[in-house]
Order: structure tokens, then C-alpha cells, then sequence
């Protein structure tokens, strides 16, 4: 079967169940943000549940079983509760502008575990049909992680996003060259990426620790081959490769 047999498949049997946990889009606010999550719960069932709980004050737009089922939440036009405090690039209210992606995994507390092949197929089906829909620049199809690395750890390092960037879906830096470190520029590259900063009123010690949770954010969703938290020659030079594609 084609691929594109297959996405229609997909997307044909997409099963619709809401979430009262959503509200509107300011008026005027472009969708221009796909953010995307592991749940981080021990089964799917649980997952859904909650993100559809009303007392749960939580939600999103989709969420993709490991079997490969895509379930509806939250109609598009909506604004789910998904992404909660963060930022990206511009961005200071990631919910208003963004859509949700919920991928059932038990995540880094649970057994975090790699991405079966039916539910990445799903995932990637599902964003390209979302991009057919929203303009979203590649450089704002995100990591919760990205967006919130003091909080957030998720989709994680098993997440194969070389796999969606070859499918159309997000940047990957591709060819790069190594360049030796130098981490005031890595911070600088950093900012133009996308990656926030902490508040101006948290203390030394406080920004130091942001920064590296800002650099491991950013080695889980470019290089999760080693996601210490330490800036090396390859880090740099995929840092470039990245601000390059903008």
C-alpha cells in the first residue's frame, strides 16, 4: 500500500473523543505552532482519561495511541491546555497559538521506552495533514521540552524527529560541520533558534541551572546521543547548521 493509502487510512478512522478542557483563540491569533508531547502516564487509557477529565484543567488536540489510533480532543480552531508556561521564538502564550499533540508513551517516570513504528506512521500522518491545514514554519514544530526545559523532558530522546524532518515536518540539521565551542555564541544561537530565557529576577544560580536545562532540551531534540547537558564541538556546529535553515 502507498503511502499516502495509508494516511488516508489513518486519517479516515480518526475517533472523535472530546475534551471539555478548551477555550478560544484570541481573536486575530494565527495557528503557527505544533508542539508535541509524550503523556507520561502508565497506558494510554489513563492518558485519555485525564485529558479529558474536566477537573484535570488539562487537555490537547490529539493524542496517538502505541497501536497507532489518533483520537480528536479538541477541534483545531480551539485553544487545548497543553503547553502550560513557556515560550518559543516570539511566543509568550504557546497554547493560543499552537496545536497539540499528545503520544502515548510512559515517559522518563514510567519506562520511558522507544516510539512503536504504527504510532510514529500515525504521527507523522497526522502533521502533515495539520500542515495542510495551518501555516507552520518548520522552525515552530517543537519539543514540549523545547519550550519549557526547566519543566519539561518530553517528547524525549527516543523521538525520531530526523524521521518527520524527512517527511516534511520540522528542521534537522542535516550536514554539519564540527566548530569548536564557544558558549556564549551557543547561548546566542540558542535565542535565534527559539529557546527562551529564564525571568530577569531569578538569582545567578538560578540562570546558571536554566542554561543547562536549555542545553539539554536542546541535545534531546538535536542530538540525543549524549544529552549530558555539556556543549562539545558537535553541538556548536548543529547549532549553526540550525540558525542557518530560519
Amino acid at each position: 500500500m502507498a503511502d499516502r493509502d495509508i494516511r488516508d487510512g489513518l486519517l479516515n478512522n480518526v475517533i472523535d473523543h472530546p475534551s471539555a478542557n478548551f477555550g478560544p483563540r484570541p481573536d486575530g491569533c494565527p495557528i503557527d505552532i505544533l508542539v508535541l508531547h509524550y503523556t507520561g502516564m502508565q497506558s494510554g487509557k489513563d492518558a485519555l482519561d485525564r485529558l479529558c477529565d474536566p477537573d484535570s484543567s488539562v487537555s490537547s488536540h490529539y493524542l496517538v495511541e502505541e497501536d497507532g489510533r489518533i483520537f480528536r480532543l479538541v477541534d483545531e480552531d480551539k485553544r487545548a491546555w497543553h503547553a502550560g508556561r513557556g515560550n518559543w521564538q516570539d511566543c509568550i502564550d504557546v497554547n493560543s497559538h499552537s496545536i497539540g499533540i499528545e503520544i502515548v508513551n510512559p515517559g522518563h517516570e514510567f519506562g520511558y521506552r522507544p516510539f512503536p513504528d504504527e504510532q510514529i506512521t500515525s504521527v507523522l500522518a497526522l502533521c502533515q495533514d495539520i500542515l495542510t491545514r495551518h501555516t507552520i514554519p518548520a522552525g515552530r514544530i517543537i519539543a514540549h521540552s523545547d519550550m519549557a526545559p526547566d519543566r519539561k523532558e518530553d517528547p524525549g530522546e527516543f523521538f525520531p524527529w530526523n524521521l518527520l524532518a524527512e517527511n516534511g515536518i520540522g528542521l534537522w540539521p542535516g550536514v554539519h560541520q564540527t566548530s569548536p565551542v564557544d558558549l556564549p555564541e551557543f547561548d546566542r544561537l540558542l535565542d535565534q533558534i527559539g529557546y527562551g530565557n529564564p525571568s530577569e529576577d531569578v538569582t545567578e544560580t538560578e540562570q546558571d541551572a536554566y542554561r543547562v536545562k536549555r542545553y539539554i532540551a536542546f541535545q534531546r531534540h538535536w542530538r540525543p546521543s549524549d544529552i549530558s547537558g555539556v556543549i562539545d564541538d558537535e553541538c556548536m556546529g548543529i547549532a549553526q547548521a540550525l540558525a542557518r535553515k530560519l
